[in-house]
């Protein structure tokens, strides 16, 4: 609880504002914060990445009808994203749910999403229903020169009371920096995904080998995710980060 404010656990009046508690400010450094060519982990939690939405069906997400398309109910917006890159972020109910931006930039679109709770487990994830896109959830469009429109998916789970993007966000060109809270989820497991248009971003190896191994990474807020690839880029490259902590893809 040292990272969390309040760090005692008995100033927490009810098991809801546990489970929405803060990070204790610094606890959670945001890589090269004044670099806009790089993208961070947007959550506490399990993520795997993929170079385009056909990696995801072949990997890890089996439902037949996944796509970009479903997730946002926008078919226009849809084909913007139809090869794009996707990090899968996984939420178990003990981790902290707050999440935060990946990227630098202006907030062109949102929109909420009614929908059932399905469990967002490795296992659902793997079955014939698409849990993702029935699922209630929330997203952003991030407007960026780096990356260009970065779409931000935040969507709940079995026993989530709510999906919550914050109100100063869901304003079209209000500015957000990498790391800033978007918003949070409301008790229990819950997913979040984010996608890249094609060819605008390349993942830290690290996290691409050990995808297509099936295997989920435990990250926190802030890590590296990966870099621009445009020719936007200015400054030297910097290498990317190596993750140690491996988590049980079953956990």
């Amino acid at each position: 609880m040292d990272d969390f404010d309040p760090s005692d656990i008995n100033e927490y009046n009810t098991f809801e504002d546990f489970f929405a508690r803060a990070h204790k400010a610094g606890s959670r450094p945001i890589h090269r914060p004044d670099d806009a060519l790089t993208a961070v982990v947007v959550a506490d939690s399990r993520v795997v990445t993929y170079e385009s939405v056909a990696e995801t069906k072949k990997i890890w997400i089996k439902g037949h009808d996944f796509s970009i398309t479903n997730l946002v109910m926008d078919t226009q917006l849809g084909i913007k994203y139809e090869n794009a890159a996707v990090a899968s972020f996984r939420l178990s109910p003990q981790d902290y749910h707050r999440y935060h931006s990946p990227v630098t930039g202006k907030i062109k679109l949102f929109r909420s999403i009614p929908g059932d709770y399905y469990q967002v487990d490795p296992v659902a994830l793997q079955s014939q229903v698409d849990i993702l896109t029935r699922n209630r959830r929330a997203y952003v469009i991030i407007e960026t020169a780096e990356f260009g429109d970065v779409l931000f998916v935040a969507i709940g789970a079995t026993n989530v009371g709510s999906v919550v993007i914050h109100e100063k966000f869901q304003k079209s060109g209000v500015q957000v920096n990498k790391g800033d809270e978007l918003g949070h989820f409301q008790f229990g497991g819950s997913s979040i995904i984010v996608a890249f248009q094609a060819e605008r971003i390349k993942f830290d190896n690290d996290l691409l080998q050990l995808s297509k191994q099936r295997i989920q990474v435990s990250v926190e807020v802030g890590m590296s995710l990966g870099r621009a690839t445009r020719s936007t880029w200015r400054g030297e490259m910097c290498p990317a980060p190596t993750y140690a902590e491996v988590a049980d893809p079953n956990a």
